[in-house]
């Protein structure tokens, strides 16, 4: 792939996994200032994304910042990631069933419908099918169709008032003043993990060192101006409370428009970009899964390669029943709440491991690692008390797992990463 492919999934990745989903519990944590959490969470995805594209380029191979943490810092800094990426990633998967049964299940049926996508997803990946460029080209000329009804309906058919743009006001039920901006910061930052998805594309892209750092940045660029628009859409025409009040807040948008006709536009384009995003969860958790299990940083009978469909497939299996899992016992907020949790953590290592490089392979100024290392942690503090708690539990089992193992083993055979 070229630059073009490599920021179209890219774009889609981010697309897919937050615009539908993360704007009304940032709303509610931020009320008036949401736009503000969402400049923020910017800020912070923009200095990581500089260390991912800095690292990507002197790492060109898959394994993200499993590897990058592994080769600079260390083995368990390595597996710290892998760990983050794993529960962060399997937390989004649970979200993005839950995107697309909020936006097209009927009332009432809302976790069988985002149990039935994630068994279908997996066995659709469990075949060896993953989401290719061409098909992500697709999704993501259907999301911005979407987006762009929803921003038209908004702003021509609704009744937007600039007011509620600048607003002070809280969301009823959430926290209050910078408390209240850093959560949303932190539940916003969901939406812009997607970027991570372009730096572990090392063996698939043309010259990785150009065209890695490129797409890192163009991606983020592109979603961030989506995103603000969208933003401001939504305080406009619902204003922060009216946000806040709904899991679907997009196709409330086109509800209060009265464009009847395009609610279906929305509800599919939130459904491709989620179902979407899901696909490539399930392959991407998949993947790293299996090369921490060939490291033994996880069960190594989770290192199985399926010998007819070249699929990690025991690792897809166990995967899929865990965000079934998950589907059944969370709702949107807390899913969202505990991914961004293990992303954050993810980036926290990814920073420190940019931070390390000399000169020769530095592309950006060491205080953007700063800055985004600290911003992680600023982030993932300020998350709401159940994902941090929750987040905290399951990062201790993962570590109590790997003492367990490296008093029992050896830890690094010789074998080869995951593609």
């Amino acid at each position: 792939m070229g630059t073009t492919d490599a920021v179209v999934i890219g774009v889609g990745s981010m697309l897919g996994a937050g615009v539908f989903a993360a704007f009304a519990p940032a709303a509610q944590a931020a009320g008036g200032a949401l736009l503000v959490g969402l400049a923020l969470a910017a800020v912070v995805a923009y200095a990581n994304a500089t260390a991912s594209a800095q690292l990507a380029a002197q790492y060109p191979t898959s394994g993200g910042t499993y590897v990058y943490g592994r080769e600079r810092l260390g083995p368990w800094w390595g597996f710290l990631a892998g760990w983050g990426f794993v529960i962060g990633k399997t937390a989004s998967c649970a979200a993005m069933a839950l995107t697309v049964a909020a936006y097209v299940a009927p009332a009432g049926w809302e976790k069988p419908v985002a149990v039935a996508a994630v068994v279908a997803l997996a066995a659709v990946g469990y075949r060896g099918i993953t989401r290719t460029a061409r098909l992500t080209r697709v999704i993501v000329t259907v999301v911005l169709v979407a987006l762009a009804v929803v921003v038209l309906a908004g702003l021509v058919g609704g009744d937007p008032q600039w007011s509620r743009v600048v607003s002070s006001d809280d969301a009823a039920g959430g926290p209050s003043g910078w408390y209240g901006v850093l959560q949303s910061a932190g539940l916003l930052f969901f939406a812009f993990a997607g970027y991570a998805r372009i730096a572990t594309l090392g063996e698939e892209v043309r010259d990785p060192a150009r065209t890695i750092p490129r797409a890192v940045l163009l991606a983020l660029g592109v979603t961030v101006a989506v995103y603000a628009v969208v933003g401001l859409t939504l305080l406009a025409v619902l204003g922060p409370a009216g946000t806040a009040a709904t899991a679907t807040p997009l196709a409330a948008v086109v509800d209060a428009s009265g464009w009847a006709w395009a609610s279906p536009v929305v509800r599919v384009g939130a459904a491709a970009a989620a179902l979407g995003a899901l696909l490539a969860l399930l392959a991407g958790v998949g993947r790293t899964s299996l090369a921490m299990a060939r490291h033994g940083d996880l069960p190594r009978g989770l290192g199985a390669v399926h010998p007819r469909y070249q699929v990690p497939h025991r690792a897809e299996v166990a995967l899929a029943l865990v965000v079934c899992v998950l589907v059944l016992t969370v709702d949107l907020r807390d899913a969202i709440g505990f991914s961004s949790f293990g992303v954050l953590l993810y980036y926290v290592v990814a920073n420190a491991a940019a931070f390390t490089q000399d000169a020769s392979h530095r592309r950006f100024p060491r205080a953007l690692q700063v800055l985004g290392a600290v911003g992680c942690v600023v982030l993932v503090v300020t998350l709401p008390v159940t994902s941090v708690l929750v987040g905290v539990g399951v990062l201790l089992v993962g570590v109590a797992y790997r003492s367990w193992v490296g008093r029992r083993a050896p830890r690094d055979r010789p074998t080869s990463m995951a593609s």
